[in-house]
């Protein structure tokens, strides 16, 4: 893939994660500091790096406590409130502790207290505490059935909040009689707050503020891209792999020079075979690639906002014209690396993963289609 072009990519990806960079998004959005304890909780990809934010954004002298738990390696340095580490996208036995830990820090809170719940895409798995008569396997297993069925992310968390003791709403009852604002970051389509992170402080009438979304990292993008860019939405959901050659045919019939950027979460349905490695925004690429059949002048990125796309070390990656020509040279057989959901088997080999290292946030996904 051409150097310069790829770099140009890489730094769209850039200017739509930095848009929702928790520094940024999270002091304009904080409520002043209580007379009372002022306890700070939450969950999510983006938590501990939303906690560092808000205790720098406050002066000094403001009693802070509380505790957040984020995604193992996602961690980031805090001076008053202490930051857990669990699972995802399966909880373990740390997600559990966290959230019972998190119950612990808002129990006995009166009035004149306040608490701020940060929530991020992830807290479903990173804080999961079993609804009464169920146990931590039981979610494990209905987890691990959700993330092979293709479901929409909506469905996936509609599901959760049945088997959870603090999603839907059921954190935010413990918190009372105390004020609670929740800051929150957006992963899901549309914005639903019952649904990111399956809605934990969500209730009817609630003190919610969505500090950064899919939308805006898209917008940001498209000022910083340099060229004309068009938004297709941000919330695009469907198989990756059919939305793969859907986003093909509109890069073969738009007149370049244009950007068409978009976000949302596709599905990768997992058959009962045995299947290879990658996450959702490669086997999009790796769909889009092979319908392309080397088209000139089409290059793509699609890459995971939170730097990890499924469960391995790359945000996603990237395919230009001589994609599938270098791959053939190599002795890839695109069409069955496909089939076999194995899309990191084919990028890694031609050096055209996207690596970030964990971004601290998480608006969902970020597609760029350039068309020169």
């Amino acid at each position: 893939m051409e150097h310069d072009t790829a770099n140009r990519l890489r730094a769209i990806f850039q200017a739509a994660v930095a848009a929702a960079n928790p520094a940024v998004c999270v002091p304009a959005n904080l409520p002043p500091p209580g007379g009372g304890r002022n306890v700070v909780i939450g969950a999510g990809k983006a938590a501990a790096a939303m906690a560092a934010a808000l205790e720098n954004a406050w002066p000094e002298s403001v009693a802070v406590e509380g505790v957040v738990v984020t995604r193992y390696g996602h961690a980031a340095p805090t001076r008053k409130i202490r930051v857990l580490q669990a699972a995802h996208p399966v909880p373990d036995a740390a997600s559990e502790a966290a959230a019972r830990e998190i119950m612990a820090a808002v129990r006995g809170l009166g009035p004149r207290d306040q608490v701020i719940a940060l929530i991020s895409g992830g807290a479903s798995a990173l804080m999961a505490l079993p609804a009464p008569g169920l146990r931590l396997e039981d979610k494990i297993l209905v987890n691990k059935a959700l993330l092979a069925s293709g479901a929409p992310i909506g469905t996936m968390n509609r599901i959760r909040r049945q088997l959870s003791a603090v999603k839907g709403g059921k954190l935010a009852a413990a918190c009372a009689p105390a004020r609670l604002v929740t800051l929150a970051i957006s992963d899901v389509p549309g914005d639903d707050p019952a649904v990111i992170g399956s809605g934990p402080t969500w209730v009817e009438g609630a003190d919610f503020r969505l500090v950064a979304t899919p939308m805006m990292a898209l917008r940001a993008a498209a000022a910083a891209c340099g060229m004309k860019a068009e938004i297709l939405g941000d919330a695009l959901e469907g198989e990756a792999a059919v939305l793969g050659r859907e986003m093909a045919a509109r890069a073969l019939a738009a007149r370049g020079p244009v950007l068409l950027l978009s976000g949302g979460e596709t599905s990768v349905t997992l058959g009962a075979g045995k299947t290879g490695r990658g996450g959702r925004n490669m086997e999009f690429l790796l769909s889009m690639a092979i319908a392309l059949d080397g088209a000139a002048h089409i290059f793509a990125l699609a890459g995971d906002s939170d730097g990890i796309d499924g469960t391995e070390e790359a945000a996603g990656a990237m395919i230009g014209p001589d994609t599938l020509a270098r791959a053939r040279g190599l002795g890839l057989d695109a069409a069955a690396l496909l089939a076999a959901h194995d899309s990191y088997g084919f990028f890694r080999p031609l050096g055209d993963l996207l690596i970030t290292g964990p971004t601290l946030t998480n608006v969902n996904d970020i597609r760029a289609v350039m068309i020169l």
